[in-house]
């Protein structure tokens, strides 16, 4: 089943295609960018002749509210929503270039975290927490 991601803002879908699409900005340059939308794929797809610095903070905006995605959490971190049928869940992803940090996030708590970085950032998450009638 694919992934379905939006604008946590205005509900905007930013993957209409294969890849999440998002507005990238660093200094003085904008780009569209897009991201595999499989959790823990860090494939990034880039316009030609544009690079990314390891290393460099981006700030990621959606392309159609143009609002930044950057999340409360921690400000290494943006925020979009994903599914996959009717389960809603947060997403969030580092904003530093080659910091290998996604985390999906349940309205209970911490669900799944990616990457080799992840522990950089978990901490800053509440955990999921199993009920005591099913534990």
């Amino acid at each position: 089943m694919a992934w379905t991601y939006s604008c946590p803002i205005c509900d905007s879908v930013v993957n209409p295609d294969e890849t999440v699409t998002l507005l990238g900005s660093r200094q003085d340059v904008t780009i569209l960018l897009g991201f595999h939308p499989q959790p823990g794929n860090y494939t990034v797809y880039l316009p030609p002749g544009c690079d990314m610095r390891k290393g460099d903070n981006w700030e990621f905006y959606c392309p159609v509210c143009r609002q930044n995605l950057r999340a409360k959490e921690h400000t290494n971190l943006c925020a979009l929503t994903v599914w996959q049928g009717s389960a809603r869940r947060k997403i969030l992803f580092s904003r530093v270039v080659g910091e290998r940090a996604t985390y999906l996030v349940r309205e209970q708590g911490l669900e799944e975290s990616y990457g080799k970085h992840k522990g950089n950032y978990e901490n800053t998450i509440p955990r999921f927490k199993i009920p005591e009638a099913l534990k």
